[in-house]
């Protein structure tokens, strides 16, 4: 067995266990070496990190992994999303600020300042506990290797019985809108769809340009890069934004499977190169 597979298979046990059990902490020792007492280094030991700018493909990390099948021959296994895009490129490259615990960070569409006013116009209920038109948010339909069904967390793209997953994040940036002519979020949900087999989404979008795909790790505002995520994971982030028609994306988070409703917080961009794999 190759080394950096030996390497891999005792992070992801270590995040399994940790998932399983709830303690997150777990996830964060015992793999690599911290920094959280120094600021100005980074975590070492650990694969290519997440979120990144995807309109650069330079990286120095050298701990590499076999990517991830298809997401067609793979479970979904968790739909949620991120409050602003993880994630920048071009069509998403507005910074919305520092913020604070993950909120109030990230990027946002560009096509987001040019909104008409229908719009524009409030929803009549509340949606995702604080949505609103306008808003962007990055959706991760998360695909994984082992035979489980689609359940909330990233604990239900894991087992006991499946020590050493592959895992791959299909990824869309979106800017809400009200408006019934957008994309209907209830097209691109689970619902209990299956084909050939494999739990899948109902539809992942396909006019957002080629899909950017590179060696990476889980995201979240408890990562860092002083704290780095063991998971690896195969990426594949749409370079282009899309508009949501922010109603159905409302529907969805009042009832799904995933028990998901409302935004999670984004992890700061990932910029040092020792921490991002080279995008091929």
């Amino acid at each position: 067995m190759k080394p950096n597979r030996l390497f891999r298979n005792a992070m992801v046990a270590t995040a399994i266990l940790s998932l399983l059990s709830m303690t997150s902490q777990a996830i964060a020792d015992g793999h690599g070496k911290h920094s959280e007492s120094n600021p100005g280094s980074v975590c070492q030991g650990y694969a290519g990190q997440t979120p990144r700018d995807i309109d650069s493909k330079a990286g120095s990390n050298s701990v590499v992994f076999d990517l991830a099948p298809p997401s067609s021959e793979m479970n979904l296994c968790n739909i949620h999303f991120h409050a602003n895009a993880e994630h920048k490129a071009k069509d998403f490259a507005i910074y919305a600020g520092d913020g604070q615990d993950g909120y109030g960070s990230g990027y946002q569409c560009g096509i987001s300042k040019s909104l008409t006013e229908a719009e524009l116009k409030a929803p009549s209920n509340e949606v995702c506990k604080g949505l609103k038109p306008g808003d962007t948010i990055e959706v991760h339909w998360v695909h994984t290797s082992c035979d489980v069904s689609p359940g909330p967390g990233l604990g239900s793209c894991l087992s006991e019985a499946c020590a050493n997953p592959d895992l791959r994040v299909e990824t869309q940036v979106f800017t809400l809108v009200n408006d019934d002519g957008a994309l209907n979020f209830n097209d691109l949900s689970y619902q209990g769809n299956q084909q050939n087999g494999f739990h899948q989404a109902k539809g992942l979008p396909d006019t957002t340009g080629i899909p950017v795909e590179f060696m990476g790790s889980t995201t979240g505002p408890k990562y860092s890069e002083q704290a780095c995520s063991p998971l690896q994971v195969t990426w594949s982030v749409r370079p282009q934004c899309a508009k949501l028609n922010i109603n159905t994306i409302g529907k969805w988070c009042e009832s799904n499977v995933f028990k998901e409703n409302k935004a999670h917080g984004v992890r700061k961009l990932v910029t040092d190169a020792r921490l991002l794999a080279p995008i091929k």
